[in-house]
């Protein structure tokens, strides 16, 4: 475990030591520019008004924090502290308010270009550039977030959520004009990722950019003091994940070394009878029992070497089988019975714990249908030769069977569900996972049915209230 580089001394920890210390350096350094409350400024200016606002809010803010960010736990405690008491004082319930927080801010570890330092993992675990992780993260990512905004709508529709007074909402562009300054630091490191750079030189000119950023404006500016504070925070920050990859190169160095990892995969593909479906279904469940309670870094190797070879046994593509076991893995944050993001927010809430993680396990539905659609559709990752109108179809039917699923869970697509419309809308949710013409025009076809059937409802009840009023 000490004397060879199989074990503690592994990839994971030789990772930690370079790409992931330097990113949590940036981010450290964010903060200190003040970039969370501006990002909460920028999400209240876009959603805060309309229905549902403080959850939208909730929902946008977590995807931009996520981008320098990869701690579900930090990002629920961080922009949590700010949304969950102003969706309460609105009459959120305590336990949907945390939930909302708890699984957008999961949703964080999810989005490039850091994916809670797992990206980088993931480059060197699989043998390909850094930016091809990114590039296929990216869609599933804002599927994720678009997934988490349809459930909220939803639910804010049903339960008559409103937003905040127009009058009390920050004006984008004075928001920008003020200090849309410190976009320029993750806007350097995409530049430079995309022009060939590597991650650790993007990064350090991301870090030189984000002091030179915040000088633009006397609110932004950071002082030599807030500079070393930074770098303090920084180095904090990297101990936890310094440790958890250490102790995960002990993880993978058992399961490798003694053959571990190869009986797994086989055993998953036994029970599953050698067929995808089943096997995909049993990697779910395996990496979500792997990940309760890890740190995201931990917790992606631990589902790499454990779960996803059974994946690739069957010839999904290596790309889509790390990243189907690294997004349920990362779901463990939001399922009780540990769900540690879910119980943060609790915490902040003051809801009950439990039913805080089973509202966090249906907003996030998004997230356990995901990864079945990019298994099914590699072009969802941009694998191979990209053929933009087949990612097109596969992006709008994921949206769509995501609002079919997500509208059975609340029951209310247009109007209050009937007892037949959930199981339909249901089924046509789930049949657009799979890619197929015949089960996308199906899904489609029920989805339809149910929406034109409620549009005809909801017109004869507001008939019906314009008369009796």
């Amino acid at each position: 475990m000490f004397f060879t580089t199989e074990g503690m001394f592994g990839i994971p920890l030789g990772v930690s030591s370079t790409f992931i210390f330097l990113f949590i350096l940036f981010g450290a350094f964010l903060e200190k520019t003040g970039i969370g409350q501006f990002f909460i400024d920028i999400a209240n200016s876009i959603a805060g008004h309309a229905a549902g606002g403080p959850a939208k809010v909730a929902v946008i803010t977590s995807a931009f924090e996520g981008t320098v960010s990869g701690s579900s736990v930090a990002n629920t405690v961080g922009s949590g502290s700010f949304t969950i008491p102003m969706m309460k004082k609105l009459g959120y319930r305590p336990e949907f308010a945390a939930a909302v927080e708890a699984s957008a801010s999961t949703g964080g570890q999810l989005m490039p270009p850091i994916m809670g330092a797992a990206a980088f993992l993931m480059a060197e675990f699989i043998g390909v550039p850094y930016l091809r992780i990114v590039k296929s993260a990216a869609i599933p990512a804002i599927l994720y977030f678009a997934g988490v905004f349809i459930v909220v709508h939803l639910e804010a529709k049903k339960t008559g959520l409103r937003g905040m007074p127009r009058e009390e909402m920050p004006r984008f562009w004075r928001i920008m004009r003020e200090r849309g300054q410190l976009f320029l630091p993750l806007v350097a490191i995409i530049y430079l990722l995309v022009e060939g750079s590597t991650p650790m030189k993007a990064a350090l000119w991301g870090l030189v950019v984000a002091v030179l950023a915040s000088y633009i404006s006397r609110a932004t500016r950071m002082k030599p003091h807030d500079i070393l504070a930074a770098l303090e925070q920084g180095a904090r920050n990297a101990l936890g994940v310094v440790i958890a990859c250490a102790a995960a190169g002990m993880i993978v160095g058992t399961v490798t070394l003694t053959g571990l990892g190869l009986k797994l995969a086989n055993g998953l593909i036994l029970l599953a009878r050698g067929q995808l479906l089943p096997t995909l279904f049993f990697t779910m469940l395996t990496s979500l029992v792997l990940g309760m309670g890890a740190p995201t870094t931990a917790n992606y190797v631990i589902t790499s070497t454990i779960a996803a070879p059974a994946l690739l046994k069957l010839g999904v593509p290596v790309v889509a089988a790390h990243m189907f076991a690294f997004y349920f893995g990362i779901v463990a944050d939001v399922t009780p019975p540990v769900a540690l993001a879910a119980f943060a927010g609790s915490g902040i809430a003051k809801s009950n714990p439990l039913r805080t993680g089973v509202e966090s396990t249906k907003l996030a539905i998004a997230a356990f249908l995901i990864p079945y659609f990019f298994v099914y559709s590699p072009s969802l990752l941009l694998l191979g030769s990209v053929h933009w109108l087949e990612t097109a179809r596969v992006v709008l039917g994921a949206v769509v069977g995501m609002i079919g699923v997500g509208a059975a869970l609340e029951g209310w697509l247009i109007t209050q569900t009937r007892a037949i419309e959930r199981p339909l809308l249901l089924i046509g949710g789930l049949m657009l996972i799979h890619p197929y013409l015949t089960t996308d025009v199906i899904g489609l076809a029920l989805i339809v049915v149910v929406y034109l059937t409620q549009a005809v409802r909801f017109r004869r009840q507001s008939l019906a209230g314009a008369v009796s009023g």
